[in-house]
């Protein structure tokens, strides 16, 4: 079974002034010029490539880093490729004040755990920290002490996450 507590470096998205990037579209994410990439492993690359100040973010990112992002993120088409790029880089989980919902439905489908965390940002969490998120209680802490509390993943989304994603559950119980 896959851990239900989660401990990552932290990606804080915000802008070059300093502040929480709202409504960031599947176009921002993965750009439509690189919708011919069918290879999991090569999406990574292309990992917020049309966010400005964020292209050099693949190169930054290591496997188990969780990303902390704004409200509505995700909003737009339904493009799969926005959430296999960070499976691509080993994002182990996405913490957002909130998603589009085609976007979460295809990252919780994934088997990528999602946390809802409004107010993430009002907490005084920063790029590089190391947090432990528990996907039971939604509780994120930070040197053991709780900083945050999401809304937990629901038992049919933790159960989606624990089998590698809804395809291999399906298989499973079929």
């Amino acid at each position: 079974m896959k851990p239900t507590v989660l401990k990552g470096r932290v990606w804080m998205v915000r802008d070059a002034e300093g502040r929480r990037i709202d409504n960031i579209d599947t176009d921002m994410i993965f750009h439509n010029r690189y919708l011919y990439i069918t290879d999991l492993k090569e999406m990574g690359k292309y990992a917020f490539s049309n966010l400005p100040g964020w292209e050099d973010f693949p190169q930054k990112a290591k496997p188990g880093d969780i990303l902390v992002v704004g409200r509505n993120f995700g909003s737009g088409s339904s493009r799969q490729q926005a959430v296999d790029c960070f499976i691509s880089l080993g994002i182990s989980l996405i913490i957002g004040e909130s998603f589009g919902a085609i976007y979460k439905r295809n990252v919780i489908n994934s088997g990528l755990p999602l946390i809802e965390a409004p107010g993430i940002f009002d907490t005084d969490l920063k790029t590089g920290d190391v947090i432990e998120v528990n996907l039971e209680t939604g509780e994120i802490l930070r040197d053991g002490k709780l900083i945050a509390k999401g809304k937990p993943m629901s038992r049919v989304a933790l159960d989606i996450y624990q089998h590698g994603g809804l395809m291999n559950l399906a298989k499973e119980i079929a």
